[in-house]
């Protein structure tokens, strides 16, 4: 009798339960980085500097909402746009011939695809047509996280189109993502899981953003950035984001 009246308790508590849907999950993420006040963040700037070999490296990223972007550094006394996409091309500088080179044109491509993902592709998903498809939970470093899985545009790999997945572990405490994941698809690395964790979360001008991420390979290297500073809607050159005229 004990079990039977148990197991309707328990069924009664089940029928008054509705699981959260990935959509949900994803709103609540939404609104905890500021909602729309996004709708007013035209870009971002982002300063940090980098140990490296014993050297502090002054690194500034800008990204804006058009998707274009560039990274900048300073390095032994020569400031050089590290890597940029001008909205038609993605180049870098060559640290060898400190000459700009244009990157092969599958790289172009996908950052002509992915130029509206800002700040990321979790805040405007539905406009990009892209799909989430909550997984369920796992713990992520001691962290309680719900796993989603976003189908996004194909993107250009080797000269074909190849899914474009990425995972996003979200924190059920705090609703922001403390982890994202994806598959390389190119190069060396080709198979492995590219991973970046996020950390240090700072309201800037009503905004919520990650001060702080670790970028590499999956029980493999990585590299982590401390933002010093994050400017909203930067005044900035527009000059640093195009491929140089020679």
């Amino acid at each position: 009798m004990k079990n039977s009246f148990l197991l309707l308790i328990l069924l009664a508590c089940s029928f008054g339960y509705k699981a959260q849907t990935a959509e949900e999950i994803i709103n609540q993420f939404q609104q905890a980085i500021g909602g729309e006040k996004w709708n007013n963040v035209n870009g971002l700037r982002m300063n940090a500097n980098v140990e490296q070999g014993g050297m502090k490296i002054p690194v500034e990223v800008v990204m804006l909402k058009d998707g274009r972007m560039y990274t900048e550094i300073t390095l032994m006394g020569n400031t050089m746009i590290m890597q940029a996409y001008d909205g038609t091309t993605v180049w870098t500088t060559n640290f060898m011939s400190m000459e700009p080179e244009k990157a092969p044109s599958d790289e172009s491509e996908n950052a002509k695809r992915a130029a509206k993902e800002f700040p990321n592709a979790l805040v405007n998903y539905k406009a990009l047509g892209y799909t989430p498809t909550l997984l369920g939970s796992e713990t992520i470093d001691g962290t309680a996280c719900h796993k989603i899985k976003l189908d996004k545009k194909t993107i250009m790999a080797e000269g074909k189109e190849v899914p474009n997945i990425e995972y996003y572990y979200i924190d059920k405490e705090n609703n922001v993502p403390i982890l994202t994941e994806t598959e390389i698809q190119t190069g060396e690395m080709k198979g492995k899981i590219s991973q970046t964790k996020y950390s240090d979360y700072q309201e800037v001008d009503g905004v919520i953003i990650a001060f702080s991420n670790t970028s590499g390979i999956k029980d493999g290297m990585s590299q982590t950035i401390q933002y010093d500073k994050v400017e909203v809607n930067p005044k900035v050159e527009e000059t640093k984001f195009s491929f140089p005229k020679k």
